[in-house]
C-alpha cells in the first residue's frame, strides 16, 4: 500500500509536466497540436478526436460565441485578472479540437510564466485564481462563470471526451466504456486549477475501462475514450 502511493505523485508529476510541454505549443499552432502528440500520454484528447473539419470550428468558436449567449469571456483573448476578468471558475462547451487554454503568472509569455493549460474537447471547466496574473484562451466557445450552488440534473452517461462536475454534470458511480482505442485517459481531480495537485487519480485506457467516481470527487475528466455508462 505504501508502495502505491509513492508511485502515484510520479505518475501525476509526469502527466502535468507532459501535457504542459505539448499544450504550450498549442499557442504557436492550435490546430498542429493533434497531429503533434504521440499515443499514450494524458494528451490522448487532443489525438483521439481529431475530427474533420476542426480547422473551420476552430476558426468559427471564437466568434460565434457572444451571438449565442452573451459569455462573461470571450473564447478566444488575453485576459488581465482582476481588470478584464474576474477570478472564479469558468465553462466553455462544445469545444471541438483547437480549443486552448492558459492560466499565466505574468505576461513573459516563457514556459515558466504557465501555471496551468490544457486543450479542451467538448466541455471543459477552469479555476482562474485570485493571484494568476493572465488568462489566455484561443480558439474555444465563450467561457461563463459558474456559481459554487449545484443545480442540474446529473447523467448517468457522458461522452468521453468532456469535464463533467460532479453531482451537476454527472452523478457519482461505478462508470464503464468499452472499446477503447490506445489514447483513452481519464481523471478525477478535486478541483479545476488543473495543477499536479488537483489530480485524485489517473489512467490510460485501452479496450474497457471502469471508474468509481465518489461524492467527494469535484469534476470527473475524460479524453479519447468511448462513453462512460453508470453500472453500479
Amino acid at each position: 500500500m505504501a508502495h502505491h502511493a509513492h508511485h502515484q505523485p510520479g505518475q501525476r508529476n509526469w502527466f502535468a509536466r507532459h501535457k504542459v510541454l505539448t499544450a504550450a505549443g498549442a499557442i504557436v499552432a492550435v490546430i498542429a497540436v493533434g497531429a503533434a502528440v504521440g499515443g499514450g500520454s494524458g494528451d490522448g484528447d487532443d489525438k483521439a478526436t481529431a475530427a474533420t473539419g476542426a480547422e473551420n470550428t476552430a476558426e468559427k468558436s471564437g466568434g460565434g460565441d457572444k451571438a449565442k449567449k452573451k459569455a462573461d469571456m470571450s473564447g478566444s483573448g488575453t485576459y488581465q485578472v482582476g481588470k478584464d476578468i474576474k477570478p472564479g471558475t469558468y465553462r466553455s462547451t462544445g469545444n471541438k479540437l483547437g480549443c486552448y487554454w492558459e492560466r499565466a503568472k505574468d505576461s513573459k509569455g516563457e514556459l515558466d510564466s504557465i501555471l496551468a493549460n490544457d486543450n479542451v474537447v467538448g466541455s471543459g471547466y477552469v479555476t482562474i485564481a485570485a493571484d494568476d496574473k493572465l488568462f489566455k484562451t484561443r480558439g474555444c466557445k465563450g467561457w461563463n462563470l459558474v456559481t459554487d450552488e449545484k443545480t442540474g440534473t446529473p447523467k448517468s452517461e457522458v461522452s468521453g471526451n468532456g469535464m463533467y462536475r460532479v453531482g451537476v454534470d454527472i452523478a457519482p458511480g461505478t462508470y464503464k466504456a468499452d472499446g477503447n482505442k490506445s489514447g483513452c485517459y481519464w481523471e478525477r481531480d478535486k478541483d479545476a486549477l488543473h495543477g499536479m495537485d488537483s489530480i485524485e487519480a489517473n489512467e490510460n485506457v485501452t479496450g474497457s475501462g471502469i471508474v468509481t467516481i465518489t461524492p467527494q470527487d469535484a469534476y470527473f475528466k475524460t479524453n479519447g475514450c468511448a462513453n462512460w455508462k453508470k453500472t453500479a
